[in-house]
């Protein structure tokens, strides 16, 4: 009967008519057919266990007392459940444990509410143009945007919110030309909904009210404005209704609520390092373009060029004709889809939005964006002069071409089209993307990294590590016989592979940089994950052969660094070797701290956290021997720290360290462990000076003597000099951890802090419960030793009891034989500047400038001599007096200099 009503004239009309009106339908119902039966293929995103957390505290707060609490971020709370409680009671109903099968739930779910939305842009289209071929391709154009596509899958955060937007949108344009309460009251619903999702729902909530206004204020007679304002209340009403419904955490204070969703959305307090245009940046310091520049690389170039012109179209005719926005007209609506792409990337700049993991938080705006690229296409057709069959072919080729092509690049990129970027953006070599921009900032393809080591070992167990992030929720998606053959080892285990990505969490990307890693998979360009075996009885030969290889050109050198572990310096390769490995050794992770050159401008210091890169790697077993290689940067070094460290705070197991500027740091510490005369604070470290830095020593150092914090207060001598916020309680506050500021040399504990270059009174540091110290420490002798030897040979200014030394703005005190007694009483140091106003206000009326001070303050003993240097006041300096005292016997002996280009040599043992 079919065959035969397809054959006549009257069925054919029929059957294309029936296509014609239902080709929405139809259309989404083939992109649900081909939905069932990709979602098995994408991963889970990284925000599904907060996304499922948030809704069990929900549930519990609904449910009561008896409910389990679940504890979830206090930023978390903000988050809609509209959509997540469903399906967490979907679990529950149906009693669903397995999470292979709550994945795939939510999956189809998540991608059956896009398509939906798809239709609803379908409705919208043709209510605006008319045109079932326009509509069909605003269709087209929604679902086959290559990142939305594949968000829409398992991103539960921001594609319901998009959904719902679009589905908003056409109740807007249908209620403002219907203008009855069941329609406004339809459209307050969606606006409610879509309000609990993503608080960005306000802005159509805004944008509804102010038209009613509008509308109101323009009304001709009280029964009009009647109508509008009635309509107006019930929008009102049904959309704060359904939004505080389905929001529990609101109910109790939803003002409060409201709040504190408006402010996480202005100032997120998750902070990430953003890889954008080949730079690290903050994520609350990201440029005012970042999201348009992201949106701009991402969407397909017809999709582009398309939107630019309706955009163009639309505002034109809103700044041509503006009394036409002024009625309830399809030109105000226009504008309105065109302040709804617009307005949001404005905000976003001016307020400088930590919107950070590319714009999907903004992926919304393509909604109307796509509206306006068909609006573009049916202006640019409309706009075409000649025959018919010439428009139609410049119609349907951008039709063709808009769609066509990015349908090739989804099937070519399936099931990774999250990470399309069109053109605009360099893909002629490999790295280039990587090096360029964030990549699979979601992490949904380590279920695909899982799936291909199983794949390499079938029917064996594989392990791998557990503590990368979202690796354990990956492998839950898993099916039940892989996930039977997966186990998750920690690092004391040994797990098979590492595997990592391109940004790591808080720190910099991890970077597996040795050339011979397997890398999977290597795809458009971009390298999305790095897998890799980490003993030879995993490895493919080329892999086997490439860390023999490296191996053999390490031992062949002598190595930088001994401990645990060897390290070598093999080009700009630190490569670790231990040649008796023992199970379980290689555990935690290899890593170096490398200090640049720029930030290590005094010797032995070691910069704070911001002023070296850490960097790491995961080590490999090779039969007996162990190994790991961490690729150095290209910019000069002046010294790295290298060792083995576990857990998110990076705890050492055991670390040494290496200098390319100076002898290095380990012989600053066998330095000090042989000239001892600093401080010993009790059972704790033995403290020194060195010009700006305060040194702590320990010889026999053990973890537990680091693990607690160091507190270092620093008293000035003038509190004009310290912070106005800090003067109330008297010190300046520099603590530190040992982790921060120290190393270890096989036993031997070092680190520094910086001191400010103002007078200090007095130093008080300890670690809390096990030592303290309070006074100035002495000077350490390795900078002492290093005036003395530039004083070699050199003719003193004074030579007496201890020989006077005027070098570039230094005073030196020295003696060649030197008792702890010699050292033992005060001196004085009195300076006459040249120009008396040079002086503090209170010192004029004496006419110089007092610098006393205890010899521990400025020097020290070693080689049986003492040396003490004493930096002098920058202003012009006409003489100076100086010398020792005792309480109650007066000078011990005094000396007068004058400026060093009229000073003359003293002769010999002459006194002062």
């Amino acid at each position: 009967m079919l065959n035969r009503m397809l054959h006549t004239d009257q069925g054919r009309a029929a059957a294309l008519n029936f296509l014609s009106v239902h080709s929405g339908l139809l259309l989404c119902g083939l992109f649900l057919l081909a939905g069932l039966g990709l979602a098995g293929e994408y991963g889970v995103g990284v925000d599904e266990v907060v996304q499922r957390s948030n809704a069990r505290a929900n549930l519990h707060y609904i449910l009561g007392p008896a409910e389990r609490v679940v504890s979830i971020r206090p930023q978390d709370q903000f988050y809609g459940v509209v959509l997540e409680l469903p399906l967490l009671l979907t679990e529950r109903v149906f009693g669903l444990e397995d999470y292979y099968y709550i994945h795939r739930i939510r999956l189809t779910v998540t991608h059956l509410l896009f398509l939906v939305g798809g239709f609803f842009c379908y409705l919208l289209a043709y209510r605006l143009f008319n045109n079932r071929s326009i509509a069909l391709f605003a269709l087209l154009l929604f679902l086959l945007h290559p990142r939305i596509y594949a968000h829409s899958f398992f991103n539960a955060k921001d594609l319901p919110f998009l959904s719902m937007f679009v589905i908003a949108l056409y109740l807007t344009e249908r209620a403002f030309r219907e203008n009855t309460l069941g329609a406004f009251f339809l459209l307050g619903m969606a606006v409610g909904v879509a309000t609990n999702l993503r608080i960005m729902g306000l802005m159509l909530f805004a944008a509804v009210i102010g038209m009613r206004v509008l509308d109101a204020a323009l009304a001709q007679g009280w029964g009009e404005r009647r109508c509008l304002l009635a309509t107006g209340g019930m929008f009102l009403t049904a959309s704060g209704l359904v939004w505080y419904g389905v929001t529990p955490n609101a109910w109790s204070d939803p003002l409060a609520h409201l709040a504190g969703e408006l402010s996480l959305a202005a100032d997120h307090p998750t902070i990430l390092n953003i890889l954008f245009r080949g730079e690290w940046i903050r994520s609350d310091e990201l440029p005012a373009h970042y999201g348009l520049t992201w949106f701009m690389i991402t969407t397909p170039p017809p999709v582009l060029l398309l939107g630019v012109v309706g955009l163009a179209v639309a505002l034109a005719r809103g700044l041509t004709r503006p009394g036409a926005v002024l009625v309830n007209g399809r030109g105000r609506f226009w504008l309105l889809l065109a302040g709804c792409f617009g307005l949001p990337l404005l905000a976003v700049a001016l307020a400088s939005s930590n919107i950070y993991s590319e714009w999907r938080l903004l992926y919304f705006i393509y909604v109307p964006f796509a509206l306006l690229a068909a609006g573009g296409l049916y202006w640019v057709a409309s706009a075409l002069s000649g025959r018919r069959w010439q428009r139609a072919g410049v119609y349907y080729g951008l039709f063709g071409l808009g769609v066509g092509l990015t349908l090739l690049q989804m099937a070519q990129l399936h099931p990774w089209q999250h990470l399309y970027f069109n053109f605009l953006v360099d893909r002629t070599t490999p790295n280039q993307l990587r090096t360029q921009y964030e990549t699979d900032s979601r992490l949904v393809i380590f279920r695909e990294g899982l799936e291909y080591a199983l794949g390499r070992h079938p029917g064996e167990r594989v392990a791998v590590p557990e503590d990368v992030l979202a690796l354990r929720e990956a492998t839950e998606t898993l099916a039940a016989a892989d996930r039977r053959r997966l186990r998750l080892a920690s690092a004391a285990h040994d797990p098979d592979y590492a595997l990592s990505f391109l940004r790591a969490g808080f720190n910099r990307p991890l970077r597996p940089d040795v050339a011979f890693n397997s890398v999977y998979p290597l795809l458009y360009n971009n390298t999305v994950l790095s897998l890799r075996a980490l003993d030879s009885s995993r490895m493919d030969a080329a892999a086997a052969a490439g860390y023999m290889e490296l191996y053999r050109a390490a031992v062949a050198g002598k190595p930088i660094i001994r401990g645990e572990y060897a390290v070598y310096l093999t080009g700009r390769m630190a490569v670790f070797v231990k040649e008796d490995c023992q199970p379980g050794e290689r555990a935690g992770q290899f890593g170096v701290k490398v200090y640049p050159a720029a930030a290590a401008a005094q010797p032995g210091r070691i910069p704070g956290r911001d002023d070296y890169r850490y960097l790491s790697n995961a080590g490999a077993r090779l039969g007996s021997k162990c190994l790991a290689a961490i690729r150095l940067p290209d910019y000069p070094i002046a010294y790295l720290a290298a060792g083995r460290y576990v857990g998110p705070v990076k705890s050492i197991v055991w670390e040494g360290t290496h200098s390319f500027i100076r002898p290095g740091l380990a012989e600053l510490a066998a330095e000090l462990g042989k000239n001892r005369p600093g401080t010993t604070p009790g059972a704790g470290f033995e403290l020194y000076r060195q010009e700006e830095l305060l040194i702590y020593y320990r010889e026999g150092c053990q973890r537990r003597d680091t693990a607690a914090r160091f507190s270092l207060h620093i008293v000035p001598e003038n509190m004009e000099d310290l912070p106005p916020e800090r003067r109330a309680s008297g010190f300046e506050n520099r603590g530190f951890y040992f982790s921060l500021r120290g190393v270890n040399f096989d036993g031997q504990c070092l680190a520094t802090a910086p001191l400010p270059d103002y007078s200090i009174a007095e130093v008080r540091t300890g670690q809390e419960g096990y030592w303290e110290f309070s006074g100035i420490p002495p000077v350490e002798t390795g900078f002492l030793r290093e005036r003395a030897a530039a004083l070699a040979g050199a003719a003193a200014d004074y030579r007496g009891e201890f020989d006077l030394y005027w070098r570039d703005g230094e005073l030196i005190y020295r003696r060649e034989v030197c008792a702890a007694a010699d050292t033992a009483a005060g001196f004085f140091l009195h300076i006459a500047p040249v120009n008396g106003a040079d002086l503090a206000v209170e010192r004029r009326e004496y006419g110089f400038e007092s610098l006393d001070f205890e010899f521990t303050r400025w020097g020290g003993h070693f080689d049986g001599g003492c040396l003490a240097v004493v930096d002098l006041p920058g202003y012009a300096i006409a003489g100076m007096r100086t010398g020792q005292y005792a309480a109650g016997t007066g000078e011990v002996w005094s000396a007068e200099l004058g400026p060093p280009s009229r000073q003359a040599p003293r002769p010999g043992g002459e006194g002062g």
